[in-house]
């Protein structure tokens, strides 16, 4: 008798200790979101004023939700525009830059396309805006072609190497 006092005891320990576990990862999730909002919120009035005043963006738009049947893009800062410019520029903001946000990064890059036709024939520039990274992310995205921007005294700025220059992605991506 005493030994299955014990056993539902323990079923019961480890139901509480699951259930524990379970409210502890929301938790953590919602912080971790709450952050990244947070950092997003940081990165859009200077992602505006960089597109504007150093790339000739004339519409700047931030969480650009596309949905295509059952797919859906989502672009944290875009900027574009037409005429003489005719040129977009995708911006993907992270709190916390990691290796594998670079496959998050190219899948972003190659659907572009299908969920913007309407910016066909225009150059394709993407930005990534970070508060931290590893030398060898940064090392990694700027090989790609792909513009850094770092949070420095509350403002965020591009520092992608002297003589960098940033790869147009329009011939690389795929049309659908």
């Amino acid at each position: 008798m005493e030994a299955d006092n014990s056993f539902e005891e323990i079923k019961r320990i480890l139901a509480d200790t699951a259930r524990i576990t379970k409210q502890n990862a929301k938790l953590i999730g919602d912080i971790g979101n709450k952050f990244g909002s947070f950092t997003e919120g940081m990165a859009f009035p200077s992602m505006e004023k960089i597109l504007q005043e150093q790339f000739g963006m004339e519409t700047v738009s931030t969480r650009v939700r596309t949905r295509k049947g059952d797919r859906t893009q989502e672009i944290d800062v875009l900027g574009y525009a037409n005429g003489a410019v005719n040129t977009v520029v995708l911006v993907e903001v992270k709190s916390h830059l990691r290796e594998r946000d670079i496959d998050q990064i190219k899948k972003l890059i190659d659907n572009f396309a299908f969920f913007h036709p309407e910016h066909q024939g225009k150059k394709v520039l993407f930005m990534v805006a970070y508060v931290d990274a590893t030398e060898e992310v940064m090392a990694e995205l700027t090989k790609m072609g792909i513009m850094l921007a770092r949070i420095n005294d509350e403002v965020f700025q591009l520092v992608n190497p002297e003589g960098f220059t940033p790869r147009d992605f329009s011939q690389t991506i795929a049309v659908g």
